[in-house]
This record gives structure tokens, C-alpha cells and sequence, in this order.
């Protein structure tokens, strides 16, 4: 029976990535995944690389991420663009929190150009005038087409680096012994490995779920829309908005952020529904915009429901019409994604053992971060630092 090097558990972009850099480290690998194709986080979201948001650990890590997804693209086609993201603000405040963040740019080396209002209008047609005073563009980050990247990831390292690949195999049990280790599916395959790592997202059902209902995981959950392709109308990169600019981690560390925070009105919608605006146009022409966030403890993530609140959209909507005139409001799909994230620590991980390793909880870090994070932790695993 043949034994691996690493067993991988969950197809998404943070497994698929520890086999990424497993194969490239010359290890033989099985990633196995429970659904005929994942299902989850990496293939609901916006497909936005955005290490600007990250804070300045995350930040480092996302550049590096930025390096990975460049390489791959120029070996073969995963659907990287490389058309930069920019920060629109619609106010004072945040002119404020953009120029301060451009400062921190400069200090750490990562590069970030202030744009006027003209400079805006002029790249983003549709952008109305009475929306943005400014906005701060990196040019160095991508986008990804989220149904489209990780399928193509694996298809290259199946074909080039003879990783097998085993979908529609639900892992029940995964068992340490003398030999290394023993996972079994529920249809009773065995797959044998020296060491195990389990990057399985919101899934805390079938495998270790006492673990997970005893940490501080949670789940997110998050609404997204999808336009009919936009007639003429190109906007190119990831377009991020004032409610980012009030949101993100790389905000945080910048002077004005607190105060300017403490006058927020508390009983907003934006802040009770966790919303901030995002547009990001699809290869078809079609516009993703949203997005929402409502959050529950792992023990009670099922309250969250399975519904897509259609008052949450409307008003998402109301915020997008304030910012852009696009060629057609029509929504072709509307959908929620689960991701899950930790409260006190910026990402879950814990060894069973000495061979079992599980990694989840990146949260909203997951496309731009899991990358250059899977290359640091397959490195620390494997011993190869």
C-alpha cells in the first residue's frame, strides 16, 4: 500500500497551497477533498488579492503570496490580472486614513500611489463625482476569478507534479501510529502518510468537532451579488470603498483610525449587517459587488440559517447605486459564502500528536494570504526553514 509524504485534507486555495508547496519541495502528496469540486470560501468570494487591507504581519505575507500567484501565472494561466486596487474615499475622514496609510506604505516599502478625485473618474468609468474625493492605488495587486483559480492550481499540479487527487471522499477518522498516519474516508478508502495536515474551513462536523466547539472559532457568513455583464463598461482590478477604508486591518494602524472610528453612529445599518461596498468585475464583464457579515460561535453556526436576506441586498444595492452608474443593475446570482475565523488570534492552528496538523480560521485572509502562509507552515512542518 503506498504511503505518502503528506495527506492533505480539504481542496480549497489553504489545502490546495500546503500541497502546492509539499509537491514543490519534492514530497509526494494526496490532497483529498469531500465534494466532487469545493464547495466553500475559496470559490464564494471575491477573487481580490489585497495584501493593502492585511496588517503589517498579514501584510508581508500576502506579498509574498502576490509572488506565488505571478509565478504560477507565468507558467500557466490560473486567471491572475494584474490591475491594481484602489481605496476610494468619500470624505474627509477618509482622505484622512488614506493618506496616513500611504505613509505607512512608504515605511514599509510596499507601493501605494494617492489619486485625486480626477485621476479616479477618469480609470473607473461610471464613478460618480459626488461619491469619491480621492483614492489610494496599489499597483502591484491582483485578482483571480474564485470559480475558475483553485481548479486550475490543482489541474497544474496534477499534471506537472503527480499529485493524486481524491474528490467526493468525506474524511471520518484520521488516526496516528508507529507507521505514520491512517486516514479513512466514509466510504472506507485508507490513505497512508507520514504526516496529515487538515485544512477543512467551516467544516466542523465530521472530523474532530469537540476540538472546534471548545476554541474560539466562528463562523462568518456573508451575502454577494453577481450583475449581468456590463455593456461597454470596464473596471478594472479590485475597487474598494469608503466602508472598506473604515473596516480593514491596515486602517487600524493608522493615527486618525480610533477617534475617527468613535464617531460612528452606532445604530447604522452598514455596521449592524457588517457591510462594506466591493466591486470587482468578473472575466465575462459581469460585476461582483457586496459585501455582508453576520457571525456565530462554531456550537451555533447553524443559526445563521441558510436564507439570503434580501433586505440586506437592497440596501447593499442602495450603497452601490451611490458610488457607481454601471451600464445594467440587473442581478444574475445571488449567493452567501461561510468562512471561518478566530476571535482572539488571527488564524487556528494545533497539532494532534506529533503528524496531525490543523490549519483553519484564516478568515477573510483566505485568497490573498493562503499562499505565502501554506509555504511558511508546510516549511515549519516538514522542517525545511
Amino acid at each position: 500500500m503506498k504511503k505518502y509524504d503528506l495527506i492533505v485534507v480539504g481542496g480549497g486555495i489553504l489545502g490546495t497551497f500546503h500541497a502546492y508547496h509539499a509537491l514543490k519541495n519534492g514530497l509526494s502528496v494526496v490532497l483529498i477533498e469531500k465534494d466532487p469540486q469545493p464547495q466553500g470560501a475559496t470559490i464564494r468570494n471575491f477573487g481580490q488579492v489585497v495584501p493593502s487591507g492585511m496588517n503589517a504581519k498579514w501584510q508581508r505575507i500576502g506579498r509574498r503570496s502576490l509572488e506565488i500567484y505571478k509565478e504560477l501565472q507565468s507558467i500557466t494561466d490560473i486567471s491572475v490580472r494584474q490591475n491594481g486596487s484602489i481605496y476610494l474615499a468619500s470624505d474627509d475622514e477618509e482622505m484622512s486614513l488614506i493618506n496616513e496609510l500611504a505613509d505607512i506604505n512608504a515605511q514599509n516599502d510596499y507601493p501605494s500611489q494617492l489619486k485625486t478625485s480626477a485621476d479616479c473618474l477618469a480609470r473607473y468609468p461610471g464613478l460618480k463625482p459626488s461619491y469619491v474625493k480621492g483614492g489610494l492605488f496599489f499597483p502591484e495587486e491582483v485578482t483571480v476569478e474564485p470559480r475558475l483559480a483553485v481548479h486550475q492550481v490543482r489541474t497544474y499540479l496534477i499534471e506537472q507534479f503527480h499529485l493524486d487527487y481524491c474528490a467526493g471522499q468525506l474524511v471520518k477518522e484520521i488516526e496516528e501510529n508507529s507507521n505514520g498516519c491512517q486516514v479513512t474516508t466514509a466510504n472506507g478508502k485508507s490513505y497512508h502518510s507520514a504526516k496529515v495536515i487538515v485544512c477543512t474551513g467551516s467544516d466542523y462536523q465530521n472530523i474532530y468537532p469537540e476540538l472546534y466547539a471548545n476554541s474560539d472559532l466562528e463562523v462568518t457568513k456573508l451575502q454577494m451579488m453577481l450583475t449581468a455583464p456590463q455593456k461597454g463598461q470596464k473596471l478594472p482590478g479590485s475597487i474598494l470603498t469608503g466602508l472598506s477604508i473604515r473596516r480593514y486591518e491596515s486602517f487600524t494602524e493608522c493615527p486618525s483610525y480610533t477617534p475617527i472610528k468613535s464617531k460612528e453612529p452606532e445604530g447604522a445599518l452598514s455596521k449592524k449587517w457588517g457591510i462594506h461596498i466591493l466591486f470587482k468585475q468578473a472575466l465575462d464583464g459581469s460585476v461582483i459587488l457586496g459585501d455582508s457579515h453576520s457571525y456565530a460561535d462554531v456550537s451555533h453556526s447553524a443559526e445563521l440559517g441558510f436564507d439570503i436576506d434580501q433586505q440586506i441586498n437592497r440596501y447593499m444595492i442602495s450603497l452601490a447605486k451611490d458610488i457607481f452608474d454601471l451600464s445594467t443593475w440587473e442581478i444574475a446570482q445571488t449567493w452567501y459564502g461561510i468562512y471561518s475565523q478566530c476571535k482572539t488570534k488571527d488564524i487556528f492552528e494545533t497539532t494532534i500528536g506529533d503528524s496531525i496538523h490543523i490549519i483553519t480560521g484564516i478568515g477573510g485572509k483566505g485568497m490573498t494570504g493562503s499562499p505565502g502562509y501554506a509555504e511558511q507552515s508546510l516549511k515549519r512542518i516538514f522542517e525545511l526553514i
